[in-house]
């Protein structure tokens, strides 16, 4: 059975304390809490060396979950008694002599815009809080068929129309300090991961909704080529825009992940065919002959302190690589909004005619105003051509460099009550003042956030690197390069089972 969040937090007895452990194996098996600590890539080695059980690493997950989540609020819903199962059975399997493939036993984290077959999936929304597939999302059938084991379904801003500030369920709130937002619209996800709730877990963005909550939250998180991973059985926001990436708390575990995710499929109309990569093995190119593009005006408006960890970042790159020059890419803030309007009603007006009071306030605002001035058919459809025409010519851009670097966000991560006080105002923030990220949705490059420093108080500060179409590997490759050359993403939050959580600020 699988239990939504407030459910879960009755649940009594500690799941790693309660198990019986396999005589034999090494201490970090043993213990929960070393456990939770190994990154994706090496937990998944420990499982496939018996040095852990998959029903060991869950249930580790499980008991930090039920003492943590109560103050973040990353999940909506935790699949404890599915997640058991499927580990006992993936442990069957091993001593069988099976192993499904590289996540075999590994536990990671849904968005909760993402299908998972017999289990709730509600887009952070009142709309859909009875919503229950019938089938797994193509993304999710992959990974489960690498070995994966869905733990829970994550928090997300509804509908993942926003920052992470908005949802049914509550804001989830940032492990490095709860007061803090965690980015969005991914932002269980984010939490999750920096709390050591999971080894892995999938976002959406279609504006940054991976990338953000990695940058806040001192993660990593990956926006692959648009099409490269299957979207469909995904929650669409604005299909032409709408991605869906791995986030993990370093490099070599998104690769790993995207491997299980890429693929071609033919029912997803926004799916590419493209020859399958080994991303894993592409972190491995050497970087010393990369050229890095900085878009000067990337870097305006920054927090001094984003300023000053972005500039130490990319003097280390410059060092790993040929060095920097000036990079020029096409505007994108003179654009019509008229195509994202008109696919956002696509998916929304009739439900926003007929149960506009399931929706939370800002997002029903959002949708009423345009409900009331859609888009022209014309109108929409030449800002369709204009998208296309941008997407096969963007590639020109990287004539003379290989990839850009620029900060992630030009802040860091803002109060809650700031964001709830704005989001049900009537002059909510606008992320093109601080963020880098929706750019490059509209290119559909490849782009990845990692930590790159962090504020005089404690909060991460994160650095992004993009390159041209289908350059995912090459984008993983410096990303590696630049994490292996620093130590950032190695810090852990101060969290702790006395932190106490402070109250927000509640919407009008």
């Amino acid at each position: 059975m699988a239990l939504t969040r407030r459910e879960f937090n009755l649940w009594l007895g500690s799941a790693a304390a309660s198990a019986a452990l396999t005589p034999g194996l090494s201490a970090v098996a043993a213990d929960g809490e070393a456990l939770t600590e190994l990154s994706l890539t090496e937990v998944a080695a420990a499982i496939r060396s018996g040095k852990a059980t998959s029903t060991q690493v869950v249930q580790a997950c499980l008991a930090r979950i039920e003492v943590y989540d109560p103050k973040l609020d990353a999940f909506i819903t935790v699949m404890k008694d599915k997640a058991l199962a499927a580990a006992a059975q993936l442990d069957a399997e091993q001593k069988a002599g099976k192993l499904r493939g590289p996540l075999h036993g590994v536990p990671i984290a849904i968005k909760d815009n993402i299908d998972t077959a017999g289990t709730l999936t509600t887009g952070g929304s009142a709309l859909f809080e009875d919503r229950v597939p019938e089938v797994d999302a193509p993304v999710v059938a992959s990974l489960v068929a690498a070995g994966a084991i869905v733990i829970g379904k994550t928090n997300l801003q509804e509908f993942a129309m926003g920052g992470g500030e908005t949802s049914y369920y509550g804001p989830s709130r940032n492990p490095w300090n709860l007061a803090h937002n965690t980015g969005g619209s991914s932002s269980g996800s984010g939490a999750a991961l920096a709390a050591r709730l999971s080894y892995g877990a999938l976002g959406t963005d279609t504006g940054g909704s991976v990338r953000m909550p990695a940058s806040y939250c001192g993660i990593v998180g990956l926006k692959p080529t648009y099409g490269l991973v299957p979207i469909r059985g995904i929650l669409p926001l604005v299909l032409s825009l709408d991605h869906c990436g791995p986030m993990a708390r370093n490099v070599a575990d998104c690769a790993l992940m995207l491997n299980s995710m890429a693929g071609y499929d033919r029912l997803d109309i926004t799916s590419r065919e493209h020859p399958r990569e080994d991303y894993v093995a592409a972190l491995k190119q050497p970087v010393s002959g990369f050229r890095i593009g900085l878009p000067p005006s990337y870097f305006d408006g920054l927090d001094p302190e984003v300023a000053a960890a972005v500039g130490e970042a990319v003097a280390v790159l410059a060092r790993l690589t040929r060095g920097t020059v000036d990079a020029k890419l096409p505007s994108v803030t003179s654009r019509p909004n008229l195509g994202s309007l008109g696919e956002l009603l696509a998916y929304h007006e009739n439900y926003v005619k007929n149960a506009a009071a399931k929706y939370m306030l800002p997002e029903r605002r959002r949708l009423e105003a345009a409900l009331a001035s859609p888009p022209k058919a014309a109108d929409y459809i030449r800002a369709k051509w204009d998208l296309e025409l941008l997407r096969r010519t963007i590639d020109d851009a990287f004539a003379d460099y290989d990839l850009v670097v620029c900060p992630t966000q030009r802040i860091v991560a803002p109060t809650l009550d700031e964001l709830i006080t704005r989001a049900h105002s009537t002059t909510p923030m606008n992320p093109l003042v601080t963020s880098n990220c929706s750019p490059f949705n509209i290119f559909g490059l490849p782009s990845i956030s990692l930590p790159c420093g962090y504020s005089k108080s404690g909060l991460p500060i994160g650095l992004m690197i993009s390159g041209p179409t289908f350059a995912d590997g090459k984008v993983l490759a410096l990303a590696q390069a630049y994490e292996q050359a620093t130590q950032w993403h190695l810090r852990k939050p101060p969290l702790n089972p006395k932190t106490p959580v402070p109250p927000v600020v509640k919407g009008a």
